[in-house]
């Protein structure tokens, strides 16, 4: 009885542990290539950028009578 339920669990085991690297890596890779890409860029330009960003998509402010 119990090898009915040892072989799915094997079985199981065997393709979480096989295939979670396979498909963990190239979540990894993207992370880091985001990772080099920002490294690359300096500082005081990402800051630029994201004020400048906000500034244009921050909105009409509501009006108050």
């Amino acid at each position: 009885m119990i090898r009915i339920f040892a072989w799915p669990l094997v079985a199981a085991y065997l393709l979480v542990v096989g295939l979670w690297p396979a498909a963990a890596a190239p979540v990894t890779l993207a992370f880091t290539g985001l990772g080099v890409v920002l490294a690359a860029i300096p500082g005081p330009a990402l800051l630029l950028a994201a004020v400048i960003t906000w500034f244009r998509h921050r909105g009409t402010q509501p009006a108050t009578t």
